[in-house]
Order: structure tokens, then sequence, then C-alpha cells
């Protein structure tokens, strides 16, 4: 293990220089009335009716297995024998033992008995003749039953990861489940669910490695652990594959495992597509040949009538494209009449027996909303535009359907603006904000997720089901705790909190601009210093997770590698890389002589990617995840991926023998060398901020030279003078006291031994409000910033208030006015709104730009809405979907995850002003505010805010 560390240290070494269980039921200490699992030398049986469901089981395997490998003892396995202190597993009407038990009233299933997936646990004495206790794990049905043995699983210490993640097992000698009454109650979503999708080149070429492809071999890993994390459903993978097809033993096994299968959005009758390129004759066209298609689908559903599944109904175009221009809705009502015959056929029973499902998935929700229409019974299952942006929700207050309506989701996708497939990019601020807004408008039959590869999503798949199950028990608040709670679950008390972080603050930085997006251009490399600080947060982190690699348990790191240092060193090492190449390029444009070594660092950075996947591949857990990391990342030129990662283009230049002083500014691409002034604007210090700012002196030849600097008095140079080989970044500071308090102008001047001599002209504006004791966002060198969760007051109207969600979206946090099925609301003074206080040195015609999420209109009317105002004066409103038929404009929202609104606002008085935003809409969350008064230079992220609190 010790060679595999000092490998991962050395692949990583350039990076690091630079809830739906219960509450904890089982302790390692006996407690008044509670159930020994084990204890000592002894360990419980387990008893399980020979009646009970197959999967159930299979089940009671695993937990003898789990049991084995938390205590290395292993439980007998008993079927209806009778054993002094047993545990005693069982579905209500489906198990003798616990039908028994009911008939004679030693158990109480009222709470659970004929409700959906819901579980007892419970101590229960003298259960059945000849057993003085027992722990009794009842369920109201196959899963509810299976559920309640994982559930013990995980609380044992077996986490669902185990497998997926190589999560080791939290060993014990004893365990004991505390008396009393544990109820596992019915999830809020009745379907819960993940598509394996874009499955090439990763987990395709690691399940043929593996398994030999996608066999039942392969699914029953899938299938434990969908059920270990209380999920029920599955979209197979489809790309070249066909789960029915490829292994006849598939669907049976996801059958007695108690997995509800169904296929994606466009594959209509269990079958898969790739199975019409195998089989089918013709054209996918139902107009031309409706009899070969209608064959196939019945041919197809033949296969799995009878198993637990939801079938898709409907038709898209041939390979997940859309129908011919044109389509006639007419035409796809009969073929979902026609779909629906078959069922019925097939079935032998009327087709709202059959649990169905129509996507509205891209232009079939054009259908929709044109006036197609499906049968009550069936699920409209809506979608978001693949970017996590749900697109339709139910209407408030409409006539239910029976049939329900759900939600398809996406951690991962292949299309526009750019496939997103490596990594995860899914904090769940996010999943938490758009899936709310789903169960708040009651779009709660099914909840499926694209996840990709499986891996390296888990963190998000485990909260999206387990959002899915309760999510009222995982509100904004406790989105951190959550993630403590997960850290907990897989690595233990010890290093919770930091683990947490560390995947809350990737997570998010991996948010902002999905990595297959990220380049050279994305972050701006002068304005705010942006590029640098954001590059330098993620080596901060990647340091912080290597630290901590090294001092966890030996057993623990290679699960650690792959949930917490992979993601964070790989992401950091792909910043690090882009920042060189940005570097290299501007520095070869000024002719610096340190251009060609950036160009080799970067070209180092590129190889330690290769690298670090290479590691992934081949050597972690000893070689088992081979081809998980084989996803290309680097060199898009276009939506669709790359063959190879490619590296990106760098500069090299010929370097003069002799010494040239060189100076460049803080927040200009421009440089300036010889005897000159500098003429283009260094930023404006200003009192009440008090910010450092920077110069950079460079050579640009061979040899070296001295320079020095001289300042005024109230200026202070970190470096005043030195011999220059390279470069050297200088921070000027000001000393306010020094100063008049009025906008002063000065300068200093940089001298070169080559003979150079640049005036570089100062401006420190050191002008001061009335109020001496300000607190509010003041006016910094031409804008004020301002992040939304640090507002002056909220303003409440009930039922509507004000909730932050921490650490959401691109900086700070976001705010949104809940509930989110609020009605539209009408302005007047009393409006939810939030007040920022704002000092202004200048007046004059200013833009307001507001961040906002990318919410979709999910109203489907004339666009969400909100308002703003200084003052007293009349808010304007804004309405945040007017270009949301414009798909260039939909790209770059998604693209860069934030819409910005410019909004004019006249400001005839400096001083202290009042800015208001104000809800209109529900589901709008508020990220920044920056108000540009006539110096505010583009960034990705906008300008830090210029906060000050002088209470």
């Amino acid at each position: 293990m010790r060679t595999i560390i000092l490998t991962i240290v050395s692949v990583l070494s350039a990076v690091a220089c630079l809830a739906s269980g219960l509450d904890r039921i089982v302790t390692k200490n006996y407690t008044k009335g509670s159930f020994a699992i084990a204890n000592k030398d002894k360990i419980a049986p387990i008893i399980i009716s020979e009646n009970d469901f197959i999967g159930v089981k299979r089940a009671v395997k695993d937990l003898q297995t789990d049991i084995f490998k938390v205590t290395r003892k292993t439980p007998e396995l008993l079927i209806d024998n009778k054993s002094a202190l047993p545990i005693i597993v069982g579905t209500i009407g489906k198990s003798t033992i616990i039908d028994e038990m009911i008939k004679h009233n030693k158990i109480n299933v009222a709470g659970i008995a004929g409700k959906w997936e819901s579980t007892l646990i419970e101590v229960v004495k003298n259960p059945l003749p000849g057993i003085d206790s027992a722990l009794v794990i009842a369920g109201s049905d196959k899963r509810g039953t299976i559920y309640g043995i994982y559930e013990i699983s995980y609380q044992i210490g077996v986490s669902p990861w185990y497998y997926w993640a190589d999560v080791p097992v939290k060993t014990s000698q004893q365990l004991f489940v505390i008396a009393g009454r544990h109820v596992i109650s019915s999830p809020a979503v009745q379907y819960r669910g993940i598509f394996l999708n874009d499955e090439a080149p990763a987990l395709s070429g690691w399940s043929k490695k593996q398994f030999g492809g996608f066999n039942h071999q392969f699914y029953e890993k899938v299938f434990e652990l969908i059920l270990r994390l209380k999920g029920n459903y599955l979209w197979p993978a489809m790309w070249g594959s066909a789960f029915n097809d490829d292994d006849p033993i598939n669907p049976v096994k996801a059958d007695e495992y108690g997995i509800v299968m169904g296929t994606s959005h466009h594959e209509p009758l269990m079958r898969a597509h790739d199975e019409w390129r195998r089989y089918g004759s013709g054209k996918w066209n139902y107009e031309t040949n409706t009899t070969k298609l209608k064959s196939f689908w019945e041919d197809g559903y033949k296969r799995t009538a009878g198993k637990e599944q939801i079938v898709t109904i409907g038709m898209r175009g041939d390979g997940d494209e859309p129908m011919t221009e044109g389509t006639a809705i007419d035409l796809l009502e009969r073929i979902v009449k026609d779909q629906r015959a078959i069922i019925e056929k097939v079935s032998g029973k009327a087709a709202a027996e059959t649990p169905q499902l129509w996507a509205l998935y891209k232009e079939v929700q054009d259908y929709y909303d044109k006036g197609m229409r499906v049968p009550d019974d069936v699920t409209l299952l809506l979608c978001d535009d693949n970017w996590g942006n749900i697109r339709k929700l139910p209407k408030l207050k409409e006539q239910p359907r029976s049939g329900g309506y759900g939600i398809y989701y996406h951690f991962d996708y292949v299309g526009g603006p750019r496939n997103y497939k490596w990594i995860n990019t899914n904090p769940i601020q996010k999943i938490w904000e758009q899936m709310n807004l789903a169960y708040e408008h009651d779009a709660n039959k099914i909840w499926i997720v694209n996840v990709g590869d499986l891996k390296p999503m888990e963190f998000p798949i485990e909260f999206f089901l387990d959002y899915a199950w309760a999510p009222d028990a995982i509100p904004a608040e406790k989105l951190k705790e959550y993630g403590i709670k997960w850290a907990t679950k897989q690595f233990g008390d010890s290093y919770a909190t930091e683990i947490a972080e560390l995947i809350e603050l990737y997570s998010k930085y991996n948010g902002r601009v999905k990595p297959e997006l990220l380049d050279a251009n994305t972050y701006s490399l002068t304005h705010y210093n942006e590029f640098e600080t954001v590059t330098q947060d993620y080596q901060n982190l990647a340091n912080r997770a290597l630290e901590l690699y090294k001092n966890i348990p030996e057993k623990q790191k290679d699960a650690y590698y792959q949930l917490v240092l992979h993601p964070v060193t790989a992401s950091a090492n792909l910043y690090q890389l882009y920042y060189k190449v940005a570097k290299n390029k501007l520095y070869a444009k000024q002719g610096r002589n340190s251009a060609n070594s950036l160009a080799t660092e970067a070209k180092t950075l590129f190889a330690k990617d290769a690298a670090i996947s290479k590691f992934y591949n081949d050597t972690l857990a000893g070689g088992k995840w081979k081809h998980m990391m084989d996803q290309t990342h680097i060199g898009y030129t276009y939506w669709q991926q790359p063959p190879v990662d490619k590296m990106p283009d760098t500069q090299e230049i010929a370097i003069q023998e002799k010494a040239q002083l060189g100076v460049a500014i803080e927040g200009s691409l421009k440089s300036w060398t010889g005897k000159t002034t500098v003429d283009d604007n260094f930023p404006i210090y200003n009192f009440y901020t008090q910010q450092k700012h920077f110069i950079e002196l460079f050579n640009k030849g061979i040899k070296s030279l001295n320079y020095q600097i001289k300042t005024p008095p109230f200026i202070k140079a970190s470096l005043g003078n030195g011999k220059l080989e390279t470069q050297e970044r200088i921070y000027l500071e000001v000393d306010y006291t020094k100063l008049s308090q009025t906008k002063n102008k000065s300068a200093i001047i940089i001298s070169g031994s080559d003979g150079s001599k640049i005036t570089l002209p100062i401006v420190i504006d050191n002008t001061r409000f009335a109020d001496e004791k300000i607190t509010g966002f003041v006016e910094q060198d031409g804008y004020v910033s301002i992040e939304a969760v640090h507002f002056t007051k909220a303003v409440n109207k009930r039922p509507i208030f004000w909730k932050e969600i921490k650490n959401y979206g691109k900086t700070s946090g976001g705010m949104i006015a809940v509930p989110v099925s609020s009605e539209t609301q009408t302005l007047d003074k009393n409006t939810p709104h939030l007040q920022f206080d704002i000092y202004l040195k200048n007046t004059g015609n200013f833009t307001l730009n507001t961040y906002i999420s990318p919410t979709i209109d999910f109203t489907n009317t004339d666009g969400l809405k909100f308002a703003l105002s200084i003052d007293d004066g009349e808010p304007v409103i804004v309405n945040i979907n007017k270009d949301d038929q414009d798909n260039k404009a939909w790209e770059k929202s998604v693209a860069e995850s934030i819409k910005i609104f410019k909004t004019p606002f006249n400001i005839s008085q400096n001083g202290k002003h009042t800015l208001k935003y104000w809800m209109i809409s529900p589901g709008v969350v508020l990220q920044k505010l920056v108000l540009d008064t006539g110096g505010l230079k583009p960034s990705f992220l906008g300008p830090k805010e210029t906060f000050i609190n002088h209470k």
C-alpha cells in the first residue's frame, strides 16, 4: 500500500505544491431493552419464511454477509425454524412467521400495512413460542422488507458504496439495536431511480473488463446499490446495448431483486433502441412502417410482461432525434393508442393497470403545449433542459392526474453547448433548489436522474435518492449537515466535517462552469485578479485534500481517493493547466522571458492529467477501476467530445540576450518599457475598502538587471529595489492617514539599470461619507458589488419569506422566496423584497447587473419576473425568460450557470441609497447584484463584493 501512496503523491505532487433512513438505532454498547445482534462470542441467527419473496431471501443473505464483515462471525440463516434471540425478517402477507406474529398481536403493523415500501424495525418480547426476544424487520411489501434489511446493514457499518467506491466496513465485536418501535415511512416519491447513459468509453469499458459487458453479473451490482440507497427504478445502459436482449437473465434478476425496470425516454415498450438496429426492418417511421414497428414493440414487450416495470410510450425520431418537421399530433396520439392496445393484448388486462410514462423531452413538450394528450393514467415525465433546469411543472390547483407527474433530471449530458461527462459537477444545493420546485408542485410519481457512468457521481446520486424519499427531512438549511452525515457514513466522525467541506467546495467550483467548457479564456486573467484567485482557491483545496489523504487510515485511502481526492486534484490540475496557458500567451505577447517556462509548465500539467487518470484506471484499488477514467475532457472544439485529450496551444518566443525592464499593472493586458508613462487605468484606491494593488516588473532578456521604485511617503511598496532575473510582483499599499480627505492624485516611478524610467499615475479616493460608521456596500473603482445573501433587510409577507441557500451558485449563495409554490405577487409596499444599503461617491446614469440562476419558466406562462428599485423609486420589472426561445442565449446561460440582467437607473445624489429587489414570480434565485457606476470590467464571476461593516 505504501507504494500506492507514493505513486499518488508523485502523480499529484505538482498539484500539491501549488437521509432517507432512521436515526441511529444500532450502538456498540448495551442499553436497557436493546437487542444483541452480536455480543462477545454470540451472534443472533436470522429467520426467514420459505414463502417470502426471492428478493427478500437474497437480501437476507447480504445481511448475513454484512454482519460477518463487521463482526467476523457468521449468523446462522434459518428457514421457518425457530431459535432463541433471533433476527426475524419478513413481508406482511407473504411471510407466515410475520403473519403469525400479527395474528397474535405480537407486532402492531397498523402504521405500515398496505403502505408503499414502508418498514417496521422493532425489538419484540416473546414474539413466538419459545423465543424470549427478537429483532423483527417487517416490510409492508417486498421492497419495504429489503429496505429494512439494508437499513440494519448501513447502521452496523456497511456503506451502500462498499463495492462501487470501496468504502471499508466499520468493524465491531458488539452490535445492539436499541429498544423501541422504529418505522421507515413510505417515500414521498413513488419511483426513484437512475439512468446509466452516455456510458462510453468509461462505464462500458470497465464493465466489459470486469464482467464481460452489461450482463446480469454487472447489473446485480447496480441493483444492489439502488436498493441499499432506497431507490427502486432503473433505466439501463443503452449506447449500443440492450438490457433484455444482451443477457436474458437481466430482466429476471431485476424482478427478483425488486427493481422496477424501464427504458429511456425514447425507447417505447421496453425495447432498447439498439434492438431496432439489430432486428428492425425498414425505417423508424410510423407513418410508412406501421406494421413492422407494431410487431417490433409487441415482440419486445412479451419478454417482460408480468414483471414490475414502467412502460415508456410515445415515439421520437431515430437515434433519440426529433421526429420529422411538422409531425402531426394526431399521428403521435395514434401511436400511443396503438401502443396501449399492445399492452392490453399482451398483459391481458386494461392498459391503465400497467404503469406507463410519456416523457415530455425536448420537442415532445412542444407537442403537449400544442394540445397533444395521453390518457390520464399515464405519468407525464417532465424534463429539465439537460443542464439541471426544469422546463415545466404541473400548474398549481389543476385537476390531479391519476398517473401523476415525474421528473427526468441530468447529472451528465451529451449535446450542446458541450458534453459534460468526465467528473461530478452537480452541487447538491442546485439539485435541492430544482427538485424542491418539483416536490412543491406535486411532481412526485417518478424521479429519475441521468448519472452517466454512475461513477464519479456517488455523492449527488445518494442525495438525489435521499431527497426523493423524504424532502421535508432535508430543508436548505440542513444541506451542510447532510454532507457531514454522508461523509461520516463513509469515513467516520474524525474527518467528516473536513471531507464534507472538500466535497461541497469542489462541487461548487465545478458547478460554476463544467470542466469541458473551461479554457484559457473562461476567467479574466486581468480583471479583479479573477483567474489567479479561482485557480489558487482550487489549489488550496487540493492541498487540503492531499494532506488529509496522508492522515486518514490506510484502509480508507482507496475510497477517499475516489470520493474526494481524485475529483479535487484532477479538477485543480485542470485549472492550473488553463491558467498557465493563459499566462503563457499573455507573457509571450508582452515579451517576458518567463513565457517559455510557462509553456513547459502547461505541458507538464497536461501530462499530469493523463497520469492522474492512469493511476485511477490501473493502480487504484488494485486496478479494479480499469477504464473508468477513460473519458476525454481536454481539447473540445464544439459540443462533441474529442477522440483524445489535446494539449491546448501555447506560444514560445525568442528571448533577447540584453536585459530589458518591462512593467505590467493589475487590471491591464498592456505592458510598458523604456521611458514612458503608463497610459492605462490602475485600480483606484478607496479609503473604505483599503485594498492593496500590484504591479509586475519583468525582464525581457536573458541577462539580469537592477530596478528601483520611488514612491511618495503615503504609498508603501512591498519591495523598493532589487535584482530582476525573470519577474517580480510588487504590492502597493496606501497609508490614508497621511492624506487629505479628498481624491488624491500621485505617481510612482520605476527605474531600471537598462535606462528605463516608467511613471505610473495613482489615484487615491480618500473622501468620506457624512456618516462615519457606515454599514453597507460602497462604491469602489466604478462599481458596487453585492452578494445577495448579505442583504441589509428582508421584508417578508406571510406565508412568503426569504430563504438563504448557503454556498449555492457561483459565489456566496442564493436568496429565494419560499414556498416556491406561492402565487405570483402584485407589487405594493408590502410585497416581499430584499433591501441593500449602498453608498455612492458619484451620480449619473448607472447600470444595475442582476445575477439570476438560469431558471426556466416552469409555469409556461409569460416568463418568471422580479423587480428592482432604488430608494422610493418605481420598481422596474424584469422578465428572466424573455430570451428563452433564443438558443444562443440559453446556451450562454447554461454554459455560465447564470443569467445577468442589465437595468438602467439614474441617481442624482451621492451618499446613502437603498437598493430593493422585489419578488414577483416564485422560483427565482438571486445570487448577486453589481451596480456599474462607470468602471465595471468584464469577468466571469463579477467583482468581489464591496461590503463594509463599521457597526
